[in-house]
């Protein structure tokens, strides 16, 4: 068993590392193949940060452990909603100038209640998660629409965030260096995860959604807690907004058009809902006065508690 949890530990210290150098190495050859820094940087906020998820999803996809990479994908998004973003909070206030976020969000809210119609007959098919893939190009396309509607400060932070350098051969070396990390991370995540989840009891399903999903989030909790205390809300909220939408869209989309998939009841009836009703909590947050409060990020940490407590005696 301590095997299983040094893997484990090992994977997730590896795709931190490897996210941190495929965000850089993406930065470097967006920006020298022409994208703006600030493209560049908006694109990153709103997705970088999934990689590491995917990495996971797409090994435990490749040995098999469809289930396992579900309920990550899935999980992920109530991490980030409720987990990363209220601790985020009661470290400081968020404060969020970014005015493409609260479009993004009910993006969110619809992509979540599509897979649910999607899911209510068991199976979420191959022309579904095609549909879940476009809804994926349209929301990349709306966020670059709408961007340059953006603040003037706000601009000026996401590109001072993107600035690194575009030299070639040291960004394809940032992208081997990458890869490598991410495809061991995700080996000795799944392959610890799988261990851990059947001494505790766990179904792969379960096992995705709260050990996985929460260890591969710890390093995108230290990151947004040292980013809330450094004024950057906008940071912070475009991390975990476009990782959640990222994660229905292109992660289970993605494994849905490449194989159907089984979507569990459970799924339709709990888990998915949970993710819905975070994003009706967090968006009168983001509409009033664009500021996450201490007090609102205890409530989002709370329910996130909640539901944990929740899932766990379901299990029992």
């Amino acid at each position: 068993m301590a095997e299983a949890w040094g893997y484990f530990a090992l994977g997730l210290v590896l795709l931190a590392l490897g996210g941190d150098s495929i965000v850089k190495g993406a930065s470097g050859l967006a920006q020298r193949l022409g994208a703006s820094p600030f493209v560049a940087g908006l694109l990153l906020i709103a997705f970088g940060t999934s990689l590491p998820e995917l990495a996971v999803n797409a090994r435990a996809a490749w040995v098999g452990s469809q289930e396992l990479a579900l309920g990550n994908a899935v999980g992920s998004n109530v991490v980030n909603l409720g987990l990363t973003l209220g601790v985020a909070a009661l470290v400081a206030p968020v404060l969020v100038r970014l005015r493409v976020l609260s479009p993004l969000l009910v993006l969110l809210a619809l992509a979540t209640l599509a897979l649910i119609v999607f899911g209510l007959d068991g199976v979420v098919s191959r022309t579904e998660g095609g549909v879940l893939l476009l809804g994926f190009v349209a929301s990349l396309v709306f966020l670059l629409a709408r961007a340059s509607r953006e603040q003037v400060a706000v601009r000026t932070e996401i590109e001072t965030y993107a600035r690194t350098s575009t030299v070639l051969w040291m960004n394809l070396l940032r992208f081997a260096v990458a890869a490598a990390l991410l495809y061991y991370g995700a080996r000795f995540v799944v392959q610890g995860a799988s261990v851990i989840g059947a001494h505790w009891g766990l179904s792969p399903l379960l096992t995705g959604l709260l050990p996985v999903a929460i260890g591969t989030a710890l390093p995108e909790i230290a990151a947004a807690a040292m980013a809330a205390r450094r004024g950057q809300g906008d940071m912070v909220a475009g991390h975990v907004i476009g990782s959640s939408l990222f994660n229905l869209l292109v992660v289970v989309g993605g494994m849905a058009a490449f194989r159907p998939l089984a979507l569990p009841e459970s799924f339709v009836r709990l888990e998915l809902p949970a993710a819905i009703a975070f994003v009706l909590v967090l968006y009168p947050m983001l509409r009033g006065d664009l500021r996450i409060s201490r007090v609102e990020g205890g409530i989002l940490l709370a329910a996130f508690v909640g539901w944990v407590v929740l899932e766990i005696a379901l299990l029992a």
